[in-house]
């Protein structure tokens, strides 16, 4: 691991991704964030050394470079997932390259179902916690010690003083921002009625496929992490409609420019 990270790092050092101060991961159908950036280098996920290749059709597959509200960002614009047959050491290397070159924050957005009934579609949703529903840990390999703290504390996942700034921001742009847990699941099939029940049960809020194992490994980095979930569906036991992906994609859509301005701004008061 501590081999691959050097040979990816230098080679994206070389390419020009040079002192990023903050590493932003877009979730499905939540790109548009990209078109503001003053874009300097990018590189196809497919031609950076020891990385995954994105495989879901709606995640474009770049890592981007550029300033953002005169930050210097780096955007992985499409992330990868278990579901595509990766391990979690797989998933989240992306975050340990950041790391590696630099970056002080990390801001992580998804597309998510709301179990929380009171929650709405297109609405948002800030993760305060979360439930690991993965069957197993991005830290559970040999040599993991080397990277970090092997038994990482998670007691606070998601930075306390980036969720208020975030929490701020959308009150002062009347954007109603949620707070709640987000369970990750496997994937790629959806919930049973059933499962929605259970996931209520447990206190999960939302659910998705993502961003959990992003978030513990920033947790080992010491990186503060905060997380923002588009609600795309309502995940009603009791009246539980057939999988629409071309809607979710919509409505992730629709509701993206909200999610651009919490993050934005967050970037700008950084």
């Amino acid at each position: 691991m501590i081999k691959y990270i050097q040979e990816t790092t230098q080679y994206l050092k070389e390419k020009g991704f040079e002192a990023p101060e903050i590493g932003i991961i877009l979730g499905t159908g939540l790109g548009q964030l990209v078109n503001k950036i003053t874009i300097e280098k990018e590189v196809s996920y497919n031609h950076i050394p020891n990385f995954p290749t994105a495989t879901v059709e709606f995640h474009t597959g770049k890592l981007i470079h550029g300033s953002l509200e005169g930050k210097k960002v780096i955007i992985m614009s499409g992330r990868f997932h278990v579901y595509e047959g990766y391990s979690l050491q797989d998933v989240t290397f992306p975050v340990r390259i950041m790391k590696a070159l630099g970056i002080k924050q990390l801001l992580v957005s998804n597309a998510a179902g709301a179990v929380n009934l009171d929650f709405k579609k297109g609405d948002l949703m800030l993760v305060d916690d979360h439930i690991n529903l993965q069957g197993g840990s991005p830290l559970a390999f040999k040599g993991v010690e080397k990277l970090g703290e092997r038994f990482t504390d998670m007691s606070t996942p998601y930075d306390a003083s980036l969720n208020k700034k975030l929490k701020d921001i959308a009150l002062a742009n009347k954007i109603t921002l949620h707070k709640g847990v987000y369970a990750s699941v496997v994937g790629p099939q959806l919930e049973t009625r059933a499962e929605y029940r259970m996931l209520k049960i447990m206190g999960a809020d939302a659910v998705g496929m993502s961003t959990v194992p992003e978030v513990i490994v920033a947790n080992h980095l010491g990186l503060p992490v905060v997380a923002v979930s588009v609600l795309t569906d309502e995940c009603d036991p009791d009246n539980l409609q057939p999988i629409n992906v071309p809607e979710i994609i919509e409505v992730a859509g629709k509701a993206e420019p909200k999610m651009i301005t919490l993050f934005t701004e967050l970037i700008k008061s950084l």
